[in-house]
This record gives C-alpha cells, sequence and structure tokens, in this order.
C-alpha cells in the first residue's frame, strides 16, 4: 500500500541530495496523496546516503500521525501537515538548509526580486517569517512555524511565490507535487546566491521594474504562459 506514493517522494529526497542542496540529514521532502489524506515523507536523521523508498513514512495531513512506515517521520512533519491544511493548491513540501538562502533567512531579510532569474519562478520577493516566539517554541515548534508562515502569506498566492525564508531557519518551498518542490528549492537557492552576489557588487541594486517582474512570471506561469513547447 502506498508504494507509488513512497517511490515519488523517494525519488524527490534523491534529487535534492543530487542537485547537492542539501548534506547529510539536513533536509526532508514530502508529497501528498489528498485524496486519500495522507502524505510520504522522508524519516527522521536518516542520512541521504543510506535511505531507501521502503525508509519513507505515511501520515496523515489531518494530525500529523504516522499512517504507515517502521520510522519516525522528519521532526518537521508538522509543519508539513500545517502547510497542505492551509495551501489546499500544493501537493509537494521541501525544506532545506542551503546555505544562500539559509544566509536570508537567518538575517532576517526578504530576497527581493533584483533580475528576470527570480521573475521567472518567483512573482515578488521571496518572504521571511518573524521568529516563533519563546512560547511557540515550547508549545508546539514545528506547527508554529507552519502558523509564521501563514501569517508572512497573508495577501499572498502561495502558487505565485512557492517559498519562504523562515527566521534564523531556513527555507522551505513548495509546488503542485514533490518533485516541483524540489525544483523550486534548487532555484530558490540560486536566485538568493545572484541575489547576495548582485549586492555584494553594487548594494544599491533597485527591484526590477514591476512591469518586468510579471512579464517574465506570467510569460511561464499561468493561462497565457508561452514559454516552452506547447503541448499537443
Amino acid at each position: 500500500m502506498f508504494e507509488e506514493l513512497r517511490e515519488r517522494a523517494f525519488r524527490a529526497n534523491m534529487e535534492l541530495w543530487k542537485r547537492g542542496v542539501v548534506i547529510y540529514t539536513w533536509g526532508n521532502v514530502s508529497e501528498a496523496d489528498r485524496a486519500a489524506g495522507v502524505f510520504a515523507i522522508k524519516p527522521s536523521g536518516v542520512p541521504y546516503e543510506s535511505l531507501r523508498a521502503e525508509d519513507i513514512v505515511i501520515v496523515s495531513i489531518a494530525d500529523g500521525s504516522r499512517v504507515d512506515g517502521e520510522l519516525n517521520p522528519s521532526s518537521d512533519t508538522p509543519t508539513h501537515a500545517a502547510l497542505y491544511r492551509a495551501f489546499p493548491e500544493i501537493g509537494g513540501v521541501t525544506h532545506t538548509h542551503s546555505p544562500f538562502a539559509t544566509a536570508w533567512a537567518q538575517a532576517g531579510k526578504n530576497i527581493p526580486c533584483l533580475g528576470t532569474t527570480h521573475a521567472d519562478a518567483f512573482r515578488g520577493d521571496i518572504p521571511v517569517t518573524r521568529y516563533v516566539t519563546r512560547e511557540e517554541a515550547e508549545r508546539a515548534y514545528e506547527a508554529e512555524t507552519a502558523a509564521a508562515i501563514e501569517e508572512a502569506f497573508s495577501g499572498r498566492n502561495p502558487m505565485h511565490t512557492p517559498g519562504v525564508l523562515v527566521r534564523g531557519h531556513g527555507p522551505l518551498t513548495w509546488g503542485e507535487n514533490a518533485e516541483k518542490s524540489v525544483y523550486n528549492a534548487v532555484v530558490l537557492e540560486e536566485i538568493a546566491k545572484i541575489a547576495q552576489t548582485t549586492y555584494a557588487i553594487n548594494p544599491q541594486t533597485p527591484v526590477l521594474p514591476a512591469a518586468l517582474q510579471d512579464k517574465h512570471f506570467f510569460r511561464k506561469h499561468g493561462p497565457n504562459a508561452y514559454y516552452g513547447q506547447r503541448k499537443r
């Protein structure tokens, strides 16, 4: 049971590792099966080098409890579960500690849209959350992390800006499935690196004009997108 879901989540986790965005156990990917009310997620503390498809844990979206699997799910499971509940459009979530995106998260700075590379994938700046408070951390740290993300996305479309920087922690990304959430994690790390390098060259670099931001985003996304090859 859940073999195909497990396999997709496993492949997505291994793609994250292959792309060099995570080391050791520093990350996790999940994929949801909304019809079944579950998601598949990397087990806690298992190194990528030894991860197997059968290790992937099946968890309830409703309450984050383990549904199937022998190992404990990622310690970030409550964050994933809460994001699936908050953002019904998403089907995959990725968390990393990739160095450039994490540096922006630790600095407590949004990543502004400085150029078309950013605008192609993320509409507008990539927001940073507030810190989770001491009381929240003691009560339910991972779930409260998701609550802080929800706050940061008030008035935003999570599918237009499919990622966030958790203050003092690191990035999370999402997409319609696990594979796309990994793609967004890799792209976010490159965008963070480019932005940091840009400011090192010119600290006064302005944001990309709004018209260009929208042009580049919507030529790849939405009903009028024209980038790439049309499906026949």
